[in-house]
């Protein structure tokens, strides 16, 4: 069972407690992002199982009202064993998801996989449509990526990056990250038609989105992570279409771990629930 100091950042070790959490959340006037908490495979099986895992999922879905898509790894689906064994497990999960009306949202993670997961994106764009990829606005390939990515359909949520690139790859200083964002964001306010995911908790970017919407009249949403800024995903629910990434799974430790160490709001959450 996941204690309670790490129930705010994971939607429980099951499906249905990940489906009760979706519930509860679309209440809210907010969708979710399922992601079953899982990477870095290096052996076939485990892999196969966690695709099996998602579509498995997909069918207990079907025939409900939830507003709830998915979002799965790369490297969780096998990237790590192979580029092969990646795009079997990928089209297994975007076949089934097309099968019952659902979108897949593939995450980007380190630099290494950019390439593998653009031409896995690619290809399933063209062919289903409903799929969509995350790019890191450190990254400084990007910019290319993401007129690249301007002519395809399907969706790309755009994030500042939590991987530690190479510097020579790579922008370093916060400010310089931000500019990037910024600069991505209207670029793609500009050459993209099927719409745009602000992947970010600051305002400041937020508002920017805001401001671009109002020039160009790209529609867009706005995706946050499960525990983070709560407040504000739902505030931003009653005028944004706001979307909420809740991991779930036994594999919960790691994660909740990075969310504690990545902002100070979520250690002193924690320190608090320990003294509690």
């Amino acid at each position: 069972m996941i204690p309670p100091i790490a129930g705010r950042f994971v939607a429980g070790e099951t499906v249905p407690e990940a489906l009760e959490h979706t519930r509860e959340t679309n209440e809210r006037g907010i969708g979710v992002i399922l992601n079953l908490l899982g990477e870095h495979y290096h052996e076939r099986d485990p892999a196969d199982a966690d695709a099996e895992t998602y579509c498995r999922l997909l069918a207990d879905m079907a025939g409900t009202d939830l507003q709830a898509c998915l979002s799965v790894k790369p490297s969780q689906l096998g990237l790590d064993v192979s580029e092969d064994v990646f795009r079997e497990n990928l089209a297994r999960v975007v076949e089934a998801a097309d099968e019952h009306g659902r979108f897949v949202w593939i995450d980007m993670e380190d630099h290494t996989t950019t390439d593998a997961t653009l031409d896995a994106f690619e290809h399933h764009a063209r062919e289903h449509g409903d799929v969509g990829v995350c790019v890191q606005a450190n990254l400084k390939r990007t910019a290319a990526d993401v007129d690249r990515l301007a002519d395809l359909p399907g969706k790309v949520r755009l994030v500042k990056g939590a991987y530690d690139p190479p510097a020579d790859l790579a922008y370093e200083d916060r400010e310089r990250v931000d500019e990037a964002y910024r600069d991505l964001l209207e670029r793609m306010f500009v050459e993209f038609d099927d719409g745009i995911a602000v992947g970010s908790h600051d305002p400041a970017m937020i508002a920017h989105a805001r401001d671009l919407h109002a020039e160009y009249g790209t529609p867009y949403e706005i995706q946050m992570l499960m525990g983070v800024r709560e407040d504000s995903q739902e505030r931003l629910a009653t005028d944004h279409e706001v979307w909420q990434y809740a991991p779930y799974g036994d594999k919960w430790f790691a994660y909740f771990y990075r969310r504690v160490l990545e902002r100070k709001e979520n250690a002193r959450f924690a320190i608090r629930a320990i003294v509690n």
